[in-house]
Protein backbone atom coordinates (compact mmCIF):
# COMPACT_ATOMS: atom_id res chain seq x y z
CA UNK A 1 0.00 0.00 0.00
CA UNK A 2 1.70 3.13 -1.24
CA UNK A 3 -0.67 5.45 0.78
CA UNK A 4 1.14 6.78 4.47
CA UNK A 5 -1.82 6.14 6.04
CA UNK A 6 -2.03 2.72 5.87
CA UNK A 7 1.15 1.51 4.62
CA UNK A 8 1.82 -1.36 7.30
CA UNK A 9 -1.39 -1.02 9.12
CA UNK A 10 -3.94 -3.43 9.84
CA UNK A 11 -7.52 -2.06 9.72
CA UNK A 12 -10.13 -3.74 11.36
CA UNK A 13 -13.57 -3.10 9.43
CA UNK A 14 -16.62 -1.89 11.47
CA UNK A 15 -19.05 -1.73 9.45
CA UNK A 16 -19.44 -2.70 4.98
CA UNK A 17 -22.56 -2.23 3.83
CA UNK A 18 -23.94 -0.40 0.47
CA UNK A 19 -23.29 2.61 1.59
CA UNK A 20 -19.26 2.33 1.99
CA UNK A 21 -17.16 1.11 4.84
CA UNK A 22 -15.80 2.62 7.93
CA UNK A 23 -12.81 0.72 9.84
CA UNK A 24 -9.95 1.53 12.37
CA UNK A 25 -6.72 1.00 12.28
CA UNK A 26 -5.36 -0.98 15.09
CA UNK A 27 -1.64 -0.96 15.00
CA UNK A 28 -0.63 2.82 15.24
CA UNK A 29 -0.15 3.93 18.14
CA UNK A 30 0.17 8.11 18.10
CA UNK A 31 2.18 10.06 20.89
CA UNK A 32 -0.78 9.88 23.25
CA UNK A 33 -2.01 8.51 26.18
CA UNK A 34 -5.35 8.32 27.80
CA UNK A 35 -4.46 9.78 30.52
CA UNK A 36 -4.39 12.90 27.98
CA UNK A 37 -7.66 12.16 26.73
CA UNK A 38 -9.39 11.89 30.17
CA UNK A 39 -7.51 15.18 31.18
CA UNK A 40 -8.53 17.05 28.05
CA UNK A 41 -12.34 16.33 28.70
CA UNK A 42 -11.82 16.72 32.39
CA UNK A 43 -12.33 13.36 33.71
CA UNK A 44 -10.69 12.38 37.29
CA UNK A 45 -8.53 9.92 36.61
CA UNK A 46 -8.55 7.19 39.01
CA UNK A 47 -7.56 3.83 37.07
CA UNK A 48 -3.70 4.55 36.63
CA UNK A 49 -3.16 1.52 34.80
CA UNK A 50 -5.87 2.18 31.78
CA UNK A 51 -4.24 5.94 31.83
CA UNK A 52 -1.35 4.73 30.66
CA UNK A 53 -3.23 2.53 27.29
CA UNK A 54 -1.73 4.28 24.18
CA UNK A 55 -4.26 6.06 21.81
CA UNK A 56 -4.27 5.44 18.10
CA UNK A 57 -4.26 6.99 14.77
CA UNK A 58 -7.71 5.54 13.89
CA UNK A 59 -7.58 6.92 10.11
CA UNK A 60 -7.36 9.71 8.11
CA UNK A 61 -11.10 10.53 8.65
CA UNK A 62 -12.42 12.75 11.11
CA UNK A 63 -8.89 12.42 13.19
CA UNK A 64 -10.35 15.03 16.12
CA UNK A 65 -13.05 13.02 16.70
CA UNK A 66 -12.56 9.76 19.45
CA UNK A 67 -13.73 6.02 18.89
CA UNK A 68 -13.90 3.55 21.03
CA UNK A 69 -13.11 -0.44 20.16
CA UNK A 70 -14.17 -2.84 22.83
CA UNK A 71 -14.88 -5.61 24.00
CA UNK A 72 -17.45 -6.84 25.88
CA UNK A 73 -20.09 -4.82 24.60
CA UNK A 74 -21.87 -3.11 27.10
CA UNK A 75 -24.54 -0.89 27.38
CA UNK A 76 -22.74 2.29 25.92
CA UNK A 77 -24.41 5.14 24.14
CA UNK A 78 -23.93 5.62 20.67
CA UNK A 79 -22.68 2.20 20.15
CA UNK A 80 -22.59 0.54 16.50
CA UNK A 81 -22.35 -3.57 17.28
CA UNK A 82 -19.97 -4.68 15.04
CA UNK A 83 -20.64 -8.41 16.03
CA UNK A 84 -21.19 -10.47 19.67
CA UNK A 85 -17.90 -9.67 21.27
CA UNK A 86 -17.07 -6.04 19.65
CA UNK A 87 -18.84 -2.68 19.40
CA UNK A 88 -17.48 0.59 18.35
CA UNK A 89 -18.64 3.61 20.90
CA UNK A 90 -18.02 7.20 19.99
CA UNK A 91 -19.62 8.41 23.29
CA UNK A 92 -18.63 9.84 26.60
CA UNK A 93 -20.00 7.24 28.96
CA UNK A 94 -17.10 4.99 28.01
CA UNK A 95 -14.68 7.21 28.69
CA UNK A 96 -16.10 7.94 32.25
CA UNK A 97 -16.48 4.20 32.65
CA UNK A 98 -12.86 3.75 31.81
CA UNK A 99 -11.16 6.77 33.71
CA UNK A 100 -13.02 5.51 36.67
CA UNK A 101 -11.81 1.75 36.43
CA UNK A 102 -15.53 0.46 35.24
CA UNK A 103 -14.90 0.45 31.19
CA UNK A 104 -14.99 -2.38 29.47
CA UNK A 105 -12.04 -5.00 29.86
CA UNK A 106 -10.59 -4.76 26.42
CA UNK A 107 -10.51 -0.94 24.66
CA UNK A 108 -9.01 0.57 21.61
CA UNK A 109 -9.22 4.37 21.49
CA UNK A 110 -8.40 5.83 18.47
CA UNK A 111 -8.41 9.42 17.04
CA UNK A 112 -10.19 9.16 13.27
CA UNK A 113 -10.91 6.18 11.18
CA UNK A 114 -11.37 5.10 8.01
CA UNK A 115 -13.59 5.44 5.42
CA UNK A 116 -14.39 4.48 1.98
CA UNK A 117 -17.21 5.36 -0.41
CA UNK A 118 -19.91 3.36 -1.51
CA UNK A 119 -17.79 0.52 -3.86
CA UNK A 120 -14.71 2.19 -3.12
CA UNK A 121 -13.39 -0.57 -0.82
CA UNK A 122 -14.56 -3.44 -3.09
CA UNK A 123 -12.48 -1.85 -6.19
CA UNK A 124 -9.57 -1.65 -3.88
CA UNK A 125 -9.84 -5.29 -3.14
CA UNK A 126 -10.18 -6.29 -6.37
CA UNK A 127 -7.12 -4.73 -6.92
CA UNK A 128 -5.49 -6.56 -4.58
CA UNK A 129 -4.32 -3.57 -2.31
CA UNK A 130 -5.46 -4.89 0.40
CA UNK A 131 -4.93 -8.37 2.18
CA UNK A 132 -8.11 -9.50 4.31
CA UNK A 133 -8.14 -11.97 7.10
CA UNK A 134 -11.11 -13.18 9.67
CA UNK A 135 -10.84 -10.94 12.81
CA UNK A 136 -9.70 -12.19 16.16
CA UNK A 137 -9.96 -10.69 19.27
CA UNK A 138 -6.16 -11.41 20.00
CA UNK A 139 -4.79 -9.55 17.61
CA UNK A 140 -7.61 -6.68 17.89
CA UNK A 141 -6.59 -6.16 21.58
CA UNK A 142 -3.84 -8.65 23.12
CA UNK A 143 -1.20 -7.87 20.96
CA UNK A 144 1.55 -5.56 21.28
CA UNK A 145 1.39 -3.30 18.23
CA UNK A 146 4.43 -4.07 16.74
CA UNK A 147 2.96 -7.74 16.27
CA UNK A 148 -0.31 -7.27 15.22
CA UNK A 149 0.70 -7.01 11.78
CA UNK A 150 2.71 -9.78 11.82
CA UNK A 151 0.29 -12.07 13.36
CA UNK A 152 -2.60 -10.75 11.15
CA UNK A 153 -0.21 -12.04 7.99
CA UNK A 154 0.41 -15.38 9.80
CA UNK A 155 -3.14 -16.01 9.46
CA UNK A 156 -2.93 -16.28 5.90
CA UNK A 157 0.30 -18.49 6.21
CA UNK A 158 2.07 -15.40 4.49
CA UNK A 159 5.49 -14.08 6.33
CA UNK A 160 5.27 -10.24 6.41
CA UNK A 161 9.33 -10.52 5.82
CA UNK A 162 9.20 -12.24 2.32
CA UNK A 163 6.34 -9.64 0.44
CA UNK A 164 7.95 -7.31 -1.94
CA UNK A 165 6.24 -3.78 -2.75
CA UNK A 166 6.72 -4.57 -6.44
CA UNK A 167 3.67 -6.23 -8.30
CA UNK A 168 3.94 -7.63 -11.80
CA UNK A 169 1.58 -10.04 -13.75
CA UNK A 170 2.56 -13.40 -15.11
Amino acid sequence: MADPHFSKSVTFICEHNAHGAMGILINRPIEMNLEDIFLQINLEVRDKQRARESVYFGGPVHVDRGFVLHNPVGQWQSSLMINDDTALTTSRDILEAAATGNGPQKMLVSLGYAGWSAGQLEQELAQNAWLTVPAQQAVIFDLPNEQKLHAAMNLLGIDFARLSDGVGHA
